[in-house]
């Protein structure tokens, strides 16, 4: 399967269709109601009609059907969508003061709501009209980095750019879609988030995949999401989504998932025990796919099987002393990531941590995912991290954990750590927490979890 997709040239602007496919294809399940391409459009001419003047548009809409009409109904009004890494206020606030000429879209009431707030009415109005068509190099969205690793950082899509992104992502999960039928999709992943707008936006705009409209959380109602789908679904979801579903199959005598298409996972590092424990209870394999918001997903593996990951197609990675250039097809340039690899023959390439994960103590080397894998490992640790913090006023910069394990204290977990750690390695500081502070995509901001330790 591949995306289906086509350019004109219109008084030197190159035109782009924001949705493809036949005017009857469903691109969409609202409700439970399959959206054909044709309603769709007409829901996006009457919201675009209704949208306040502005240059930006932020879109806090939770129903995923909305956020996705008014994404489109922005775009026909030529408004660049800014996605912040947060919905919290004031992550907002911080971006629209950045972004002043902006307004806040919305599916829900919201107390206080926003300067600017327009919210959709329940009922989406329809008005007819041509196709959807818009600059295909003009600013579509900002996304904003999660701050996982320092402050959020701008970065600028075009809709040309998600042409040439979602066919590569098409390619790469070709053979877990239905041959010559609509593909279901349910997400877990908010589409505010990269991952979200490429796996939940742009494959059911572009390719031939329908999404339900909602946002499931609980095992319970990722499964009832994926029931509601007419045949076994693609489920977009992270690891830590993952890890819940599997458990609750575990837990739960009454926990069913309906046969499922495939799953995809990305986000943070699926551990392959997890990978592996997910296929085994549903049936179905687990894709990782591999990327962030400067480059969009890039590389793919089955982790389940493999710990080496393929490039998408043109995808080529260049090793810097300090981290990666990513050369892809939808890139205007080349990227620079902090991540360090080994490239394999194939166009295959081994992780190996990210530049500013590598520790270097007493002439000892080591990584903070690989010291975060450890404390994982740790019987009865549920959920942690292991990070370095900031350097005191002597230079040192210490070890440092947080850990959920509700049943362990931090004397217990460290006593195993010792048993699998270099004592240079050990954190210093470890404190049981009763959960992580992670956002909507499981990732932790690196300022809150440095807060956190020092609570």
């Amino acid at each position: 399967m591949s995306a289906v997709v086509g350019t004109e040239l219109d008084g030197g602007a190159r035109l782009q269709a924001l949705v493809t496919g036949p005017s009857t294809r469903v691109v969409a399940y609202d409700h439970g109601r399959p959206v054909t391409r044709e309603t769709f459009e007409s829901h996006v001419r009457a919201v675009a009609g209704t949208l306040p003047p502005a240059a930006y548009a932020v879109n806090l809409c939770e129903d995923r059907y909305r956020f996705i009409v008014a994404l489109a109904a922005a775009a026909l009004r030529g408004q660049v969508t800014l996605l912040p890494s947060s919905r919290a206020p004031a992550v907002v606030d911080a971006v629209r003061v950045e972004h002043p000429d902006s307004i806040c879209i919305g599916d829900g009431m919201l107390d206080p709501a926003p300067p600017g707030y327009h919210r959709l009415p329940d009922t989406l109005p329809a008005l007819d009209g041509p196709p959807l068509e818009i600059d295909a190099d003009a600013a579509l969205v900002i996304g904003f980095t999660s701050g996982s690793t320092g402050q959020p950082k701008p970065n600028l899509k075009t809709l040309a750019s998600f042409v040439a992104s979602t066919a590569q992502n098409l390619a790469a999960l070709d053979d877990l879609l239905a041959p010559g039928i609509t593909t279901p999709l349910v997400a877990t992943v908010p589409p505010q988030h990269m991952y979200g707008m490429e796996m939940s936006v742009l494959l059911p705009l572009l390719g031939d995949l329908a999404v339900h409209g909602g946002r499931p959380f609980f095992p319970q109602d990722v499964a009832r999401a994926l029931a509601e789908c007419p045949r076994p679904a693609l489920l977009v979801s992270t690891p830590v989504h993952l890890r819940a579903l599997v458990q609750a199959s575990v837990d739960d005598s009454s926990f069913r998932m309906p046969p499922l298409a495939g799953i995809v996972s990305a986000t943070a590092p699926l551990p392959a025990e997890l990978a592996r424990a997910a296929e085994a209870a549903f049936g179905c394999e687990v894709r990782e796919m591999f990327g962030s918001t400067e480059t969009c997903i890039f590389a793919r593996r089955r982790t389940a099987q493999d710990d080496a990951w393929t490039l998408l197609p043109g995808v080529r990675l260049h090793p810097q002393p300090d981290g990666t250039l990513v050369d892809a097809p939808h890139l205007a340039a080349p990227v620079a990531l902090a991540d360090i690899v080994e490239l394999l023959p194939d166009a295959r390439f081994r992780l190996c941590g990210r530049n500013a994960d590598l520790l270097e103590i007493a002439g000892k080397r080591a990584s903070l995912g690989d010291l975060t894998r450890r404390l994982l490992a740790v019987p009865g640790v549920v959920d942690g991290v292991v990070v370095q913090l900031d350097a005191d006023a002597h230079g040192v910069a210490r070890i440092a954990a947080l850990a959920v394990a509700p049943t362990l204290d931090a004397d217990a977990i460290l006593r195993v750590l010792r048993t699998q750690m270099d004592p240079v390695f050990l954190p210093r500081r470890l404190r049981c927490v009763a959960s992580l502070p992670r956002n909507e995509t499981g990732k932790l901001p690196r300022a809150t979890v440095i807060e956190l330790l020092q609570g």
